[in-house]
């Protein structure tokens, strides 16, 4: 385990949809340069517990700190009280999120769709806020796109250009919902690429994927996440090559294929 401090912790989180739990009491802590890999099977609630990681998900039990500070919610005399639309923004502009359907927008070249929040959010000049988005479009190696429309780029461009766009606000935590299941396979490795990139230069990092070999390369610890719950969890190198339940044994080998 990280000697770091945690930056996002979960605790005893529910999420229920027509009564039936979804995410099933996780708990789960994640280091500061920490780089966590969420693996399962489709509906094992992957996804649905990263959305109530910063909110886009309400939660029905439990808790979700980020850097000790409930993400969502405050402390009433009956319980947990939803913050204001507008206080909840304010701690979401600390946790990137990066779709697996880039929503971008269609009609703003990948420019102004890195720009936009910048401006909007944090008050930059339109001046600063294009400087952020041309350094941010070269380091995921789009210098060269800044004036094209997402109709114009390829899968793979248009997903380098959402992680541009979530680096914009400079988050303390980026969450990847299966970053690259929406792009055909040749596009996959140049998203993963950058991937790699931010978890050498220590971004806290959260990633639903079933790309093992992103995780075998890049990532600190996996989760193995079965029917809402964590299964288990441990190295990655260990859970690749030992994991402890069939479970994950049988996941892991039908990913493989």
């Amino acid at each position: 385990m990280s000697a770091a401090p945690v930056l996002l912790e979960a605790r005893d989180v529910v999420k229920r949809f027509g009564g039936r739990p979804a995410v099933d009491g996780v708990s789960m802590q994640v280091h500061r340069g920490e780089t966590v890999v969420i693996i399962g099977p489709s509906g094992s609630g992957k996804t649905t517990f990263l959305r109530c990681l910063n909110h886009l998900e309400r939660i029905d039990e439990g808790d979700v700190l980020l850097d000790g500070t409930s993400v969502g919610y405050r402390e009433g005399r009956h319980g947990p009280v939803e913050l204001p639309p507008r206080e909840i923004a304010v701690t979401r502009r600390r946790i990137g999120f990066v779709f697996q359907r880039f929503n971008l927008f269609a009609h703003l070249s990948a420019l102004d769709n890195v720009a936009l929040a910048p401006r909007n959010l944090l008050g930059l000049s339109r001046q600063d806020a294009e400087v952020r988005a041309r350094q941010l479009l070269a380091r995921v190696g789009l210098a060269d796109k800044e004036e094209s429309r997402p109709a114009q780029l390829s899968g793979g461009q248009q997903q380098r250009v959402a992680i541009a766009r979530a680096l914009a606000m400079r988050p303390e935590v980026m969450l990847f919902d299966e970053p690259t299941s929406a792009l055909d396979p040749e596009m996959v490795g140049e998203v993963i690429a950058v991937m790699r990139e931010l978890a050498a230069e220590g971004m806290t990092m959260v990633v639903v994927t079933h790309e093992m070999g992103f995780a075998r390369a890049a990532a600190d610890r996996i989760v193995m996440m079965d029917a809402g719950k964590i299964l288990e969890q441990g190295p990655a190198e260990q859970m690749i090559s030992d994991p402890e339940h069939d479970r994950t044994r049988r996941f892991l080998t039908q990913i493989a294929h």
